[in-house]
This record gives structure tokens, sequence and C-alpha cells, in this order.
């Protein structure tokens, strides 16, 4: 190489190194893309998540919305002085009861959800507009304290996590007409709520729509508690399907209409809710098998998918005790232990994590139809906080189903998943040998 040729080479990387030097303040714009896998071995990423952070960055002001400081606000509305405030005091004794009892705590998942469907879609509210959803989050709070009175008088269930319900501290009659008490509190918060007439007319009809299908998924649990029989996995996600997912559609669909939207995001939200629902109820039976109250039958036998898939995979003696424990009989003598060598035997627990990673899939794909790139950022990073801990995970690259719906992942039981775009039950014609 010759001198001027060198000379013109120094010259040229000169150049650039100063022109990258001089970049370097600008600050190189980053976006953090969840993993959809944890294990490290063939990790994918979501494209639409990809392209989301691509295109609609400037839009989804849900990425700086404090969801934590949100939670912590919406629990803030159950403390005694500010239902005082909200509800006026209580007269009665009736009322006293419901109203300690709405302030016990919890996650508050449901109100929750209602106050940030709200913060997605009116990002500004005014202090009407936030006074209306404080009623209104309250009021689907008071539906779900009321099914939970409901289902342990029905379950008969005197005592939770060591502590007596309402029904084992009241007794069932003072229980009963505190659920009572509770749902017609719900319905007088969505009459004060300050909606408009039109409105406030689908509001009331989510509402007693939500109550009509909870009620209806109750009745097919209790009639099957009458006479129980041998359900078929199907049957028991059906039963979740209704019992569950009105709960979480409910909290979404008056959030929305507290925000001024309504008919153009219905469906998608109930789509959404219906998958977050049943997963739901899967990771509670999935939660259930490691602890020894809820894996032995209690007063009160209840549809399990865990239990229906282990009657399905199982083999031999197995076989029969988990048969007679789908059913909701009770076996003398048998541990909690031996259920869960039985379960586990027969991978029917896998199974079932492989389902709650399905309809955990099913909820992220309800929000492609969405245009609202606030409020689709915000229901993924929801779904991330109620499951994942803000993980994504479970998702497959379409054409890669084969590989996944045979291979378990080494985490915990947890499976893979088909992004086939399928229904999750769907893999139950792999599991049980019927077709879907």
């Amino acid at each position: 190489m010759s001198t001027a040729e060198r000379t013109t080479m120094d010259s040229a990387a000169a150049a650039t190194s100063a022109a990258v030097q001089s970049s370097l303040p600008l600050a190189i714009p980053a976006v953090a893309v969840p993993l959809l896998q944890d294990d490290g071995i063939d990790t994918m990423v979501d494209d639409d998540w990809v392209w989301d952070s691509i295109h609609l960055e400037a839009a989804d002001t849900s990425r700086r919305l404090d969801l934590g400081g949100l939670q912590r606000t919406v629990k803030t509305w159950f403390e005694p002085a500010v239902l005082d405030d909200l509800l006026g005091p209580a007269e009665g004794h009736a009322e006293r009861v419901a109203r300690e009892w709405l302030g016990v705590g919890g996650k508050r998942w449901r109100p929750f959800l209602a106050a940030a469907v709200h913060a997605a879609l009116v990002p500004g509210s005014t202090p009407a507009q936030e006074a209306s959803l404080r009623k209104i989050a309250v009021a689907v709070e008071c539906f779900h304290k009321a099914s939970l009175v409901h289902d342990d008088i029905e379950d008969g269930d005197l005592e939770r996590y060591g502590e007596p319900t309402l029904p084992g501290a009241y007794g069932v009659p003072v229980a009963l007409n505190v659920g009572d008490v509770l749902i017609g509190e719900g319905y007088r918060l969505i009459a004060d709520s300050g909606l408009d007439p039109v409105t406030l007319t689908a509001a009331v009809r989510e509402a007693s729509q939500s109550q009509r299908l909870l009620c209806r998924g109750q009745g097919e649990e209790l009639a099957w508690s009458r006479t129980p029989t041998a359900l078929a996995s199907r049957q028991v996600l059906e039963i979740f399907r209704l019992k569950t997912a009105p709960a979480f559609d409910v909290a979404l669909q008056l959030g929305s209409l507290c925000a001024g939207r309504g008919s153009d995001l219905a469906e998608v939200l109930r789509s959404f809710s219906e998958a977050v629902g049943i997963a739901y109820q899967i990771k509670d039976d999935l939660d259930d098998i490691q602890d020894d109250a809820g894996l032995l039958p209690g007063a009160q036998p209840r549809p399990s998918v865990v239990l229906a898939l282990a009657a399905e995979q199982a083999r031999g003696a197995d076989r029969e005790l988990l048969g007679r424990l789908a059913r909701g009989e009770h076996v003398a003598g048998v541990t909690a232990e031996r259920i869960r060598g039985a379960i586990a035997a027969c991978k029917a627990d896998e199974k079932a994590a492989l389902l709650l990673e399905g309809y955990k899939e099913q909820a992220i794909r309800a929000l492609d139809g969405l245009l609202e790139p606030a409020l689709k950022g915000l229901l993924r990073r929801v779904l991330g906080k109620i499951f994942f801990r803000g993980v994504v995970r479970g998702l497959l690259p379409r054409g890669r189903a084969g590989a996944a719906a045979t291979r378990p992942s080494g985490r915990g039981g947890q499976g893979e998943c088909s992004r086939s775009g399928a229904h999750p039950a769907r893999h139950l014609a792999g599991v049980s040998g019927r077709a879907p």
C-alpha cells in the first residue's frame, strides 16, 4: 500500500471516529422487549410487541403509567373513612358488616382493572371523572365480594387461610343478607356515578349480564355437586368460563364505559376477559395441588381441571383414585402427597400448565384488533402483573406448534404453547384422545 493510500485511509478513519464521537451525546433510543421464554433455549419475542414499540411508542402512554402506584391508589378507596365518604354512614347491622367485609384486604384486581382501563383511555381525567371512576370501581368490588360471600355459603366454607369466613363468623342467615346488601350497594353506586343516561343504561346492562352469567356458572357447579359425576376437562373449562370470566369482563367494560367508550371496545374486552378468567381459574387449580387443604376434599367438592385431566390420563390404581376424587368422592385414608404423586405420574399438572399458557396467549392475541395503543399496551402489562410478574411467557412463533405441544418446559412444569391461533382447549384433543 502506498503512502498516499495509507494517508487517505487514515483520514477517512479519523473522520468516521469524529462523527461517531460527536453522535454519542445524542443518546440512542432503546426499548426493552420481554423474552417469551426464560430458559435461554430458542428464546423468542412477541412480534407485535416489537412492532408496537417501533411504530406506536409515542402514542402508547401506558408505558408511562405507574401500575403499582395505581393499584396502591385503588386500595386506598377501600379504607373505612373513604368508603364512608363514598357510601355514606352505614345504617344498621347488615350495612356495618357489609362495609367491614368490603374493606377486608385483597389484591383488588377487579377495581384495579376498571381503573387501569380508564387511565389508558382518559390519561388526564378531571376531578369529576375521578369521582365517577371511584364509584364504578367500588361497585365492581361490591359485586365481587358479594359473590365470595355466597360462594362460601354454597360451598360450606367456614374458614379460609386460617381465618373465619363471613358465614363462619356470623352464620349463614347474616352472611346471605350481607351478600345481598353488597349487590344493592353496587347498583346504587352505578346509579350515583354521574354517567349520562345512555351510558348509565349500558353500565347497568353490563353489570346485570355479568351477574346472570356468573350465577349460571355457579349453578352448573352446584348442580354437579348434588350428583357428582366425572366431568371431561372441557366441561370444567366451560364452568370456569361462565363462573370466573364475567367478573373480569364487568370490570373492563365498566371502566371503558366510564371513560366514554363502549360498544367499539366491548367485543375485544370480552374476548380478553374470557381468556384471563379461565387462565385465572386454572392457575387457582394448580395452586390448590400445592396446598394440602386445597387438594384434599373439603366440605363441598368442586370441579377441578387438574383432577379432570388426571382422571382422563391416569392408569391402574391411580386412575381409580383420581377418578373418585374427580367425581367429588371422599377417599378415606388418602394423603395429599399420594394425590400429588398420582397427578405428577400422569403429568396432569403439566397438561394443566400447558392449558394455562394457552389461555394467557389467547388473552394477548385477543388484543390484536385493538386500535388504541395505550389500552393495548396497558392490558398486556396488566396480564403480566396478574400472571407473569412482568414477563410475558409461553408464546411461540407460528409454525412451531408441533414441537411445542409435545415438549414440556424445564421450568416447574410450565408447558409451552403454539401460536397457531387455535383455541387453547384444542390441546385437549391430544390429552384426552377425543376429537375437539
